[in-house]
């Protein structure tokens, strides 16, 4: 296991834990419109790749709600399906791609990561509806989630990729990808 990579995962862990809490003291609604627990895990799979962006994604609303009581319980578990799967996605998109297509490659990541989040998202709520005979979890539901975070969306899409590239051209990437050397 790579202690610098363990380390690292657990201090974006406790940014996620604890950058929510200041937009929840601008008000109980602004967590759900800047969505700032998305903004590190999708950091985090970037700069840690897909394993350690799922765990992040994974461990920090449920240690958040243990902490600080939000997210609330009732939305815990689509929750910490959503942003493990924004880890996941974005750390394999980029791991895949970032050699090769360049900035294009964090785009991609970043909004292919978003994609799968949401749908993850709706087909957890589909499935426990289903599962607890919820009627009042419909389509309605994810539109509703999407169309609250649009500004946190916007501001995904406008600070992450100049963030990412920013740790691209210090070289902070590099300390967490492997490099093989060619025979």
């Amino acid at each position: 296991m790579n202690i610098k990579k363990l380390t690292y995962g657990a201090l974006v862990i406790a940014i996620t834990v604890l950058f929510p809490q200041l937009f929840h003291f601008a008000g109980p609604q602004m967590g759900q419109t800047f969505l700032p627990m998305h903004l590190p895990v999708f950091v985090g799979g970037f700069v840690l790749g897909p394993v350690y962006g799922f765990a992040i994604g994974f461990l920090s609303p449920l240690l958040s709600s243990l902490s600080t009581g939000m997210p609330p319980l009732d939305r815990l578990p689509y929750m910490m399906l959503e942003l493990a799967a924004y880890g996941l996605v974005c750390g394999m998109i980029y791991r895949f791609a970032r050699n090769k297509i360049g900035l294009v490659s964090i785009y991609l990541s970043l909004i292919a990561a978003m994609i799968a989040g949401r749908l993850a998202f709706a087909i957890s709520l589909f499935v426990a509806a289903e599962l607890l005979s919820i009627s009042s979890a419909g389509p309605a539901v994810v539109l509703t989630a999407i169309a609250t975070g649009a500004a946190g969306i916007i501001i995904q899409i406008l600070f992450i990729p100049p963030v990412i590239m920013l740790l691209e051209r210090s070289g902070f990437l590099d300390k967490f990808t492997e490099t093989r050397k060619q025979a």
